[in-house]
């Protein structure tokens, strides 16, 4: 569910400083841990959502909250919709590989980790456009 809050700038100022640890172990990291890092990839993006929502005056909330952010972003326009569905994929990736211990192949990042860069930067543009 989708709720209305205040909107917190402090706290996506926060977020951000977060992102960019994150960041910098993805940078650092082996491919030969692709679970990991597209755990990473994920986290990256969940929060960057988190950190536009709560911009917007939004927070999700509940069972389905991931997948409900996600689909948020269908009200920007920067967003086409083969990257929400790619986005949505890596969160279903990443919940099977956290709850059922399925593994994420090298491959999937290999094919998939250009496009994921690219809506980690639009997502960070926004922000940024937001917050100046």
């Amino acid at each position: 569910m989708i709720i209305k809050i205040f909107p917190d700038r402090e706290k996506v100022k926060s977020m951000l400083n977060l992102i960019k640890d994150r960041e910098e172990f993805i940078s650092t990291a082996s491919i030969k841990f692709p679970k990991i890092i597209a755990e990473n990839y994920y986290e990256i993006m969940k929060e960057l959502i988190t950190a536009l929502l709560l911009l917007d005056g939004k927070k999700a909330i509940g069972e389905n909250s991931h997948k409900e952010m996600i689909e948020q972003l269908f009200y920007y326009t920067t967003f086409q919709e083969w990257e929400i569905r790619l986005a949505d994929d890596l969160r279903i990736k990443r919940n099977k590989s956290s709850y059922e211990g399925k593994q994420i192949e090298r491959v999937y990042l290999e094919n998939n980790k250009e496009k994921l860069i690219s809506i980690i930067n639009k997502l960070k543009i926004l922000i940024k456009e937001k917050l100046s």
